[in-house]
């Protein structure tokens, strides 16, 4: 991951993010191409083939008739944005999918400098209630925030993890939810995943650190993605006209984030830690795509 003096400073860079459709995945895969990287976008949802049947009540909560976002498209917005986008189908629930996805990048480029594990299961079981007792949420969401959230960021790692110990360098990113350690009210499952997921980001860092290897966590704040949006029936044009999205920010932001990090040279200072995307915003003097700097999100506890 050298530097480049045309503004590509990931313009040597290989990079998988998963679960790239849509949201967080999506932003991150675009400030990745903008920043010069060959970006291996990777989920189930293909413009022929859209993963509808996992979203569909998801889909009728938000008053969507179709799934928004793809692989295809966003591979083609992150060569648009001045990399190089590879959109390849991987259901990182299914462990033949994820080898031969690592093993293609393996054979095409004999190297990976960044996996940005993002893939995330939890929508699957959202059933319009976020704020419950843990007694009254369904088991469901067990099975698709840790067997189709955890374990795919896990999963991904394992494969990851030769390849960068190989060549003494890389970076693996996981997203995640954090704030400083507060417990997030009303959803017991969404906490204990993301919570998880930190540890996971640490639990790596103590084994890849000696190889050379970063591995850090990263929680962006309350994100306008195309669900949340239709949620609160507008659109990125219009979000500013709903007042309760005030402190939201584009998953841009995040993508930005990550984009630093892969392009910082010292990030091995950084491994084991879950990075806040506003904190990192001051540190590398990013902003928002309005040109905002929006602060970490923090939960209100009064």
């Amino acid at each position: 991951m050298t530097t480049a003096s045309n503004h590509r400073p990931l313009q040597d860079c290989v990079a998988i993010v998963t679960g790239a459709s849509r949201g967080a995945g999506r932003g991150i895969a675009l400030e990745l191409g903008a920043a010069g990287a060959c970006v291996y976008v990777t989920g189930r949802s293909t413009r022929r083939e859209p993963a509808t049947r996992a979203y569909q009540q998801l889909l009728e909560l938000s008053k969507l008739d179709t799934l928004p976002g793809n692989i295809d498209d966003t591979a083609d917005a992150v060569t648009q944005a001045g990399g190089r986008g590879i959109a390849v189908r991987c259901d990182h629930t299914h462990d033949a999918d994820v080898a031969a996805l690592f093993a293609r990048v393996q054979r095409d480029h004999g190297r990976l400098d960044l996996l940005v594990n993002n893939a995330w299961g939890g929508h699957e079981s959202f059933d319009g209630v976020f704020e419950a007792p843990f007694w009254k949420h369904p088991l469901a969401h067990w099975d698709t925030m840790f067997d189709r959230g955890v374990r795919n960021h896990l999963l991904a790692s394992r494969h990851a993890a030769p390849l960068l110990v190989e060549q003494k360098r890389g970076l693996i990113v996981t997203t995640t939810y954090w704030d400083r350690g507060h417990y997030l009210r009303g959803n017991l499952f969404y906490d204990l995943a993301k919570s998880t997921m930190c540890r996971l980001a640490f639990d790596m860092a103590q084994e890849l650190r000696p190889h050379g290897v970063a591995s850090v966590a990263v929680s962006p704040g309350w994100m306008r993605t195309e669900f949340v949006l239709a949620g609160h029936q507008t659109d990125e044009a219009h979000w500013h006209e709903r007042t309760a999205l005030a402190r939201t920010e584009s998953p841009r932001y995040l993508g930005r984030a990550v984009a630093a990090l892969a392009a910082d040279p010292q990030v091995l200072v950084k491994t084991g830690q879950v990075l806040r995307v506003g904190d990192l915003a001051g540190e590398y003097g990013f902003t928002d795509i309005d040109g905002r700097r929006v602060p970490p999100f923090e939960i209100d506890e009064t």
